[in-house]
């Protein structure tokens, strides 16, 4: 069946930038380390709307928000992290804002993200969520897919 898709970006020049780090890598990057995430997330309909749009990019201030609430200038912990009771320290003595996920890494972003924008889709069930790509930087890159339409 034929359908219309439309991706939101939000871009590195947002500012989403994190600090989190990948607990069961062999290398740097089990170290503490930062990016300015980007994020892409595709919207699926198979009929547009009243105004012709698969969805209305205005409407989309919640996941923006969201996206702030949880990546913008915070620690982003896996919930399995064995030093989350140390990193807990910092967030209690106020040195961090702390988030805790199921897990970290571009993968594990993108698969959090589209689960949120997905139960937040629930209100308009004409419109699908596609995708989610999150970014690191111009190299790093990690797509997550629902099941198509």
């Amino acid at each position: 069946m034929s359908h219309l898709t439309v991706t939101k970006t939000y871009g590195h020049d947002l500012g989403l930038s994190c600090v989190f780090r990948q607990w069961r890598a062999r290398s740097h990057c089990s170290k503490l380390h930062g990016y300015a995430l980007s994020f892409e997330i595709t919207f699926s309909a198979r009929e547009l709307d009243e105004n012709g749009w698969v969805i209305d990019f205005g409407s989309l201030k919640p996941i923006k928000r969201h996206l702030e609430d949880t990546f913008d200038h915070k620690l982003i912990v896996a919930q399995d992290d064995p030093h989350l009771k140390v990193l807990r320290e910092f967030a209690e003595n106020d040195v961090v804002d702390m988030i805790v996920l199921p897990a970290t890494g571009c993968e594990a972003f993108a698969k959090y993200v589209f689960n949120w924008v997905l139960r937040w889709l629930d209100k308009t069930p004409r419109v699908s969520i596609v995708s989610v790509t999150v970014r690191e930087h111009g190299a790093n890159a990690a797509t997550y897919h629902g099941d198509p339409l």
